[in-house]
């Protein structure tokens, strides 16, 4: 989805983060000039609001209460683990190498609710070793690998079981993780979910503590929550479940013309459809996009603007695919706009691509920007916080971007960029 192509109206300042300020017609965040970022840790890089990631975080708490956790699949750093713990949130970690970050942060196992529907008996061992707070099982073959751990001697974790609640979300293919056919939880059907409720209750190697559902990603309509929850609420009542996560997934806007929902909006809904259905357990929620998204822009160096006239314009930035896929993969819309510029007009359409060897690595499919363009100018696409980090690669053996978290006008590498000697530390040659 993308903005207006013809309006070539001034970014939308609801897309940048919450310190964004335009001073003599520059982009500065958190105190700081983006423009002296980008020269000072080269482009790419991407650029948090600190003070952004933890207005979200404590707004989900307040919204939610004790037990909120922040969906670290979105972005997660140590320095994004110490914010989100800090702030009193729980960190959903979802792999081994999540876990392993989030506890080097500092975040103690209790904190932690560990996901995954392919978790291997090694990363069970390293969360039960962990005292990980809760482990969301997600098969019967889990089942039994936490049960053969609990017999040779691990203690007893609390669990929560995983519901797939047969729920279509009206997202992307690839975001939704609540529809009949799904690799997530236990359906519904067929009485799956029940036998795993019971299993769940009746085993003396686990402590079951509730349900949970995850209906999709990017879902601006909180409708959907409450028809999970209202779907749901006599099932989850006779399960005696405590807790009932509702999972993530609430939508952001990306380009010109969307509008989302606040976690705020989110909760009220969520905690609503709750009391309506009678819902005894404590609700649970795990957001992760609307912590972090909006809260980063992506700065690139222009280098190649090449017209093709009669087709359109190209221009080409120092990055691509490799650290921003979700174009590729989900055909995802993304703004641009000059830091230098932030309140010109963008009359000069062009398809902002990377520097990969791909016909596909396009970064804004439909770009408006200011008509003086030019190689060497420093750009940006904001709303880059989530899934750009985390899902990158090193195709074509691009180097990761660097992180830097803004804040009070300090500007603090968080984690550094990736130099060519870093790709060959594992190369054996």
């Amino acid at each position: 989805m993308t903005g207006d192509p013809m309006s070539g109206d001034p970014i939308a300042r609801k897309l940048l983060p919450d310190t964004a300020e335009v001073v003599d017609g520059r982009l500065r965040i958190g105190g700081c000039d983006v423009i002296d970022i980008a020269k000072r840790f080269g482009t790419p890089v991407f650029i948090y609001d600190e003070e952004h990631l933890r207005t979200r975080c404590r707004e989900a708490v307040a919204a939610f209460g004790e037990g909120v956790a922040y969906a670290s699949k979105a972005f997660l750093s140590k320095a994004m683990a110490r914010i989100a713990f800090e702030e009193g949130m729980y960190i959903d970690v979802a792999t081994g190498g999540e876990l392993h970050i989030a506890l080097a942060a500092g975040v103690p196992g209790a904190r932690l609710v560990f996901h995954g529907n392919n978790k291997s008996i090694d990363e069970l061992a390293m969360a039960i070793d962990s005292s990980v707070g809760r482990i969301v099982i997600d098969s019967f073959d889990e089942f039994d690998r936490i049960e053969s751990l609990v017999a040779g001697g691990r203690p007893r974790p609390n669990v929560l079981v995983r519901v797939n609640p047969g729920i279509d979300a009206h997202t992307h293919e690839y975001l939704q993780t609540g529809v009949p056919d799904s690799k997530f939880g236990f359906p519904l059907t067929e009485g799956i979910a029940i036998e795993a409720i019971e299993r769940a209750k009746a085993s003396e190697a686990l402590r079951f503590r509730g349900l949970h559902i995850h209906i999709g990603s990017q879902v601006f309509n909180v409708s959907n929550f409450g028809r999970a929850i209202e779907a749901l609420a006599p099932f989850v009542n006779s399960s005696g479940a405590e807790e009932f996560s509702i999972g993530g997934g609430l939508g952001v806007a990306y380009v010109q013309g969307e509008d989302a929902d606040s976690i705020t909006e989110w909760a009220d809904a969520v905690l609503g459809a709750a009391r309506e259905g009678g819902v005894t357990a404590r609700i649970l929620a795990e957001p992760g996009r609307s912590i972090v998204a909006q809260a980063a822009v992506t700065a690139y160096t222009v280098g190649t603007i090449k017209e093709l006239p009669g087709v359109r314009t190209y221009l080409s930035v120092d990055g691509g695919i490799s650290e921003n896929p979700r174009p590729v993969l989900y055909g995802s819309g993304y703004e641009a706009f000059l830091p230098r510029a932030v309140d010109a007009k963008r009359p000069m359409e062009a398809r902002i691509v990377g520097k990969h060897c791909e016909a596909g690595d396009i970064i804004v499919r439909s770009a408006n920007l200011p008509g003086d363009t030019v190689v060497g100018d420093i750009l940006c696409t904001p709303v880059t916080g989530a899934y750009g980090h985390s899902m990158g690669s090193n195709y074509n053996k691009v180097g990761r971007p660097p992180i830097v978290f803004v804040r009070d006008g300090e500007a603090r590498l968080v984690v550094e960029r990736e130099t060519y000697d870093d790709m060959l530390l594992r190369d054996l040659g």
